[in-house]
């Protein structure tokens, strides 16, 4: 190997979080622990930011085995006062803010096409996945806007790219997320504020087995890797677009889905119709 190239230690360092602070909400449980966990697996001390205090603390020892730093903080991320409180405190224990997941969202209750939506659904859907977002976002930014550095990961959806008409409040939410990452990744640019989105397909957890429940085997059969996904395959990516390794990455959408959604259909469509072309053609 030539000596200007770089090693494996040199490269695989890139992609490590030693020491820095890491702030991922709703990582009581599902993806946002998975990405918790993994963090303090490469090195973040790391802030669970969750409405349920139990399940926060649990992440919390969990990560403290490791032998990571956890602050498990009670929190309700619509309300600005809570998020702001939530701040302070952090910076009042580690005096910095590196990495913000903004983690929380969810369906709400249950799938339901436009019109037997409520508009209480509809606002408690957009507040959960898209005004907590917002309010993390600005709150965070302040603090990474002094340090003249951080990394802001949005967790949007593949409902926010593709036609869901049983999800349209969480689609729109998080196709607004989407939206935003890019608009705020070109505003903090100036101050080497990295802003990006991961947009998951569907992944295996007691909330999304709640919301699916028996329809697990069609959205495997859809996903071109033959499987729905794991919060682990999330957390690796969000550990690289946090990571130095992404350094001259922002405003994007990583998608993490097993492929385009329902691409075993259109592929065994397209094969019956080829099949249906050597036919009509002599087999040409």
């Amino acid at each position: 190997m030539n000596r200007a190239e770089p090693g494996r230690t040199e490269i695989l360092s890139n992609f490590a979080l030693e020491d820095r602070v890491a702030v991922v909400t709703g990582a009581g449980s599902g993806v946002g622990e998975g990405i918790a966990l993994s963090f303090a697996g490469v090195g973040a001390h790391v802030v669970i930011a969750e409405l349920n205090p139990s399940t926060a603390e649990a992440t919390a020892e969990k990560i403290r085995t490791l032998g990571r730093r956890a602050l498990p903080i009670a929190v309700d991320v619509t309300k600005s006062d809570q998020v702001e409180s939530m701040m302070s405190r952090i910076l009042s224990e580690f005096g910095r803010i590196d990495i913000l997941v903004n983690n929380v969202g969810g369906v709400y209750l249950r799938r339901v096409p436009l019109l037997d939506m409520t508009v209480d659904t509809w606002d408690s859907v957009i507040n959960l996945n898209l005004k907590g977002t917002f309010l993390c976002t600005r709150s965070v930014a302040k603090v990474m806007c002094d340090q003249k550095k951080g990394s802001i990961i949005n967790i949007a959806s593949g409902a926010g790219e593709w036609a869901y008409p049983d999800m349209v409040a969480y689609g729109a939410a998080k196709a607004g997320v989407i939206n935003f990452t890019r608009a705020v990744a070109v505003y903090l640019a100036p101050h080497n504020i990295r802003v990006n989105c991961i947009a998951p397909g569907a992944i295996a957890t007691p909330e999304a087995a709640r919301v699916y429940k028996g329809q697990w085997r069609a959205e495997q059969t859809g996903v071109p890797l033959g499987r729905v996904g794991t919060p682990r395959d999330v957390a690796f990516a969000a550990i690289y677009l946090a990571s130095p390794a992404a350094d001259y990455v922002t405003g994007i959408t990583l998608d993490v889905n097993g492929g385009p959604p329902q691409g075993r259909f259109i592929l065994k469509q397209s094969e019956e119709i080829w099949e249906m072309d050597k036919i009509r053609y002599g087999g040409k």
